[in-house]
């Protein structure tokens, strides 16, 4: 699929990467030609120096036949404007980021109606959400969530003298009496979809799904679970640190935030009345101490920088703040923050790419079924999508143990009509269900593509 980026800043050049991975046709504009040299000598792509706004430049980068553009500049008003006269051109669909809070949800409902938008991403929005789930279970390094939050997919790791250390997983569930599936296990750098059979060791990393009641039981038999938090201290007056306040006021949290600009801490005090905001210098260490950084419950650290973030966050962690979260971008510099042993780690660009990945796909697709959701989990290395049964289907009705599914794939939930179902063999798929696919090692654009 022919696919034109307009932008090639850090959101823009994720993008860039997913989507030809994927195996796209991908066109780059940007209006700085050093950033599109340096991208031309690592991808494959074709690119085009100037601006998006500029219909000549998105003629040159092929608009009227595009199926696709995204434009992530830093400007809104910019991506608007391109994706409108890309639409104009003769390009299929069109995705804008628009990521300034004074637009609400109507102003965007409306912009995005008159404007023809099929998709509007604000990836600080989306990374705040992801914070904001995995404040609500801090057991979990990370959360993904399908149909409203009727289905999450929970990672955790299995520590050092953790009873689930040499146990098979047939026999998890009938020695802990909690009903729960293990979906995937992540073993050093390789990920395996298990079977009954599977072994697991201290050090796997595991995803789990159910109900999360079940899974908070687990939790508090294998005596991980942690106290829901109540303060949360956030370092840098970023969108983020924004969206993520807003979302955590509203649920009853106590929020302080710390921030070095005078300018921006009188900002927040006026979007966020009920927060403490704080007007300091985080990198110092007395700083964090005289603000409470020991008596916290979870310390989320968003600066521009992912290195700060990184030595920031395991100085809280040394201090012994039960739950800390830190926003990295670089890959490179998520998996060193890992290795020092920060096990919450948040990536806004892989995010949006995840989002992007998941449209394209659905755009390719016309079998009997559409993804509604994509997620890349354990470190990118294994894949759960959702998928919409639709009428087409032909599959419906079949008991799963009558299926043969393809290696390295897992059908870990089916949700109907507002219920979750962890399946058994003797389940079915019907029309108008929702099903949660959990894969490693394969690109599956439809349902159909489960099977042999």
């Amino acid at each position: 699929m022919k696919i034109i980026v307009v932008g090639c800043g850090k959101i823009g050049s994720a993008i860039l990467s997913s989507l030809v991975e994927e195996g796209h046709s991908v066109v780059v504009v940007d209006n700085n030609s050093n950033v599109l040299d340096s991208i031309s000598n690592i991808y494959d792509v074709m690119a085009v120096c100037g601006s998006g706004t500029d219909c000549e430049v998105l003629e040159e980068a092929g608009a009227g036949s595009a199926q696709l553009l995204v434009a992530v500049t830093a400007s809104d008003e910019f991506n608007m404007l391109c994706c409108y006269l890309a639409k104009k051109m003769g390009t299929d669909h069109t995705i804008a980021r628009i990521r300034n809070p004074e637009y609400n949800l109507d102003s965007l409902s409306f912009l995005k109606q008159q404007l023809d938008l099929s998709l509007i991403i604000n990836p600080e929005m989306l990374t705040a959400r992801e914070m904001h789930n995995i404040i609500k279970v801090p057991s979990a390094l990370k959360i993904e969530s399908f149909s409203g939050r009727r289905f999450d997919i929970i990672e955790m790791m299995i520590n050092e003298g953790s009873p689930l250390h040499n146990i098979r997983l047939m026999d998890i569930r009938n020695k802990f009496k909690a009903k729960f599936l293990v979906t995937v296990v992540q073993r050093e750098n390789k990920v395996y979809i298990p079977d009954g059979n599977f072994v697991l060791k201290q050090g796997d990393k595991i995803g789990l799904t159910g109900d999360i009641t079940e899974i908070m039981k687990l939790m508090r038999i294998l005596g991980v679970e942690r106290k829901q938090a109540k303060d949360v201290m956030i370092l840098g007056g970023s969108k983020t640190a924004y969206y993520l306040s807003r979302l955590l006021l509203d649920s009853g949290h106590r929020v302080k935030i710390m921030e070095r600009d005078v300018k921006r801490c009188d900002e927040l005090s006026e979007l966020l009345p009920k927060a403490v905001i704080i007007n300091g210098d985080g990198a110092q260490q007395e700083v964090l101490e005289e603000e409470g950084l020991s008596s916290t419950d979870v310390f989320v650290s968003l600066t521009g920088m992912d290195e700060e973030n990184i030595l920031i966050s395991i100085f809280a962690y040394s201090s012994h703040v039960p739950k800390v979260i830190s926003k990295v971008n670089r890959p490179e510099l998520a998996e060193m923050a890992k290795n020092l042993g920060l096990d919450t780690v948040i990536s806004a660009k892989g995010i949006v790419a995840n989002i992007l990945v998941q449209y394209a796909r659905a755009l390719e697709n016309s079998l009997g079924s559409n993804i509604e959701t994509l997620y890349k989990i354990m470190d990118d290395k294994a894949e759960v999508l959702e998928f919409n049964v639709k009428s087409d289907f032909k599959n419906v009705n079949i008991p799963l143990k009558e299926l043969k599914l393809k290696d390295n794939i897992l059908l870990c939930g089916i949700i109907r009509k507002r219920k979750s179902i962890l399946p058994t063999g003797d389940d079915v798929i019907m029309t108008g269900d929702r099903v949660i696919v959990m894969t490693a090692n394969r690109r599956l654009n439809d349902l159909s593509d489960i099977l042999m």
